[in-house]
């Protein structure tokens, strides 16, 4: 399903195929960026040309649970010879929940010439397209960030006290075992992180994973994502969304493709997500559907 344009995307034009970034590997206009869960499948085979940005190490700040800040982001930028005018193109594992957690944190930068390769690293494996494993080098850039802007796409938890309150929806992209309170972690991941199990009052439960085609990781075609989101959980188009989930990488996949693939307009991802909510004293939890 590589023809990207036929299926009714709002901006189809973030999305590319793995055919696109094969045409366009030794372009100097075009950054590979390769953000997995486990940073050492990088080491093991990457896209030729590709960069890592590793979530933990690259993204976060190493001392306040918050994210690197203008300085740092210049520094990261300049460091993988990524320019202001550089289309930054992210894959990864896990159907690319990482890549699109690194596209969201770019967002807050206001990079926005940056895209993801559909179907992630899967999709080029089982594709049998080139792998290197040397580290590419690449000039250092003068890279000029702004400020980072946290207010239009990432929520706080006050914001989603306010949320609650307000009665406004809000999406858990969970596994539906984690949204009703019988565990604390992922299928097939230890249970850790929270002290308590459950749900953000008022949420609907969305598993990222029907977002996307589970023979190739690509995304769903746009009307099989409105009858996902629209039809079969009542969301619109205009409603000021809250998406979340562990720690804000599954949730800032379905924030990508509510943004992009449908041009919801008022989107945030809320990544202290269930760490923070779960841990949290005096806030409100669900249990059960």
């Amino acid at each position: 399903m590589d023809n990207i344009e036929s299926r009714g995307y709002i901006k189809s034009e973030v999305l590319v195929s793995t055919e696109w970034v094969m045409k366009n590997l030794t372009k100097n206009s075009v950054r590979i960026v390769e953000s997995n869960e486990d940073p050492l499948l990088y080491s093991s085979g990457h896209i030729p040309g590709a960069v890592q940005i590793d979530w933990t190490n690259d993204l976060n700040d190493h001392v306040r649970r918050d994210y690197l800040d203008k300085n740092g982001f210049e520094k990261l930028m300049s460091s993988n010879g990524i320019s202001n005018d550089t289309t930054v193109v992210f894959y990864g594992d896990k159907n690319n929940w990482w890549a699109c957690y690194a596209f969201w944190i770019f967002q807050l930068f206001g990079h926005a010439n940056s895209k993801i390769m559909d179907g992630g690293r899967l999709k080029w494996i089982n594709e049998k397209l080139p792998l290197a494993k040397d580290l590419p080098t690449y000039p250092q850039t003068e890279y000029i960030s702004p400020m980072r802007n946290d207010h239009e796409i990432r929520a706080f938890r006050d914001d989603v006290l306010r949320h609650v309150r307000n009665g406004l929806p809000l999406v858990d992209v969970r596994s539906p075992e984690e949204f009703n309170g019988l565990r604390l972690h992922m299928p097939d991941y230890p249970n850790e992180g929270s002290l308590r199990g459950g749900h953000i009052p008022g949420a609907v439960n969305i598993p990222w994973a029907e977002a996307v085609n589970s023979a190739d990781g690509t995304f769903r075609s746009a009307d099989e994502l409105r009858q996902i989101y629209e039809i079969d959980n009542h969301l619109q188009k205009d409603d000021e969304l809250i998406t979340y989930c562990r720690i804000g990488e599954r949730s800032s996949h379905t924030w990508f493709a509510l943004t992009y693939l449908l041009g919801y307009e008022n989107v945030r991802n809320y990544d202290g997500s269930w760490t923070e909510w779960g841990n949290m004293v005096g806030v409100p939890v669900q249990k059960g559907k």
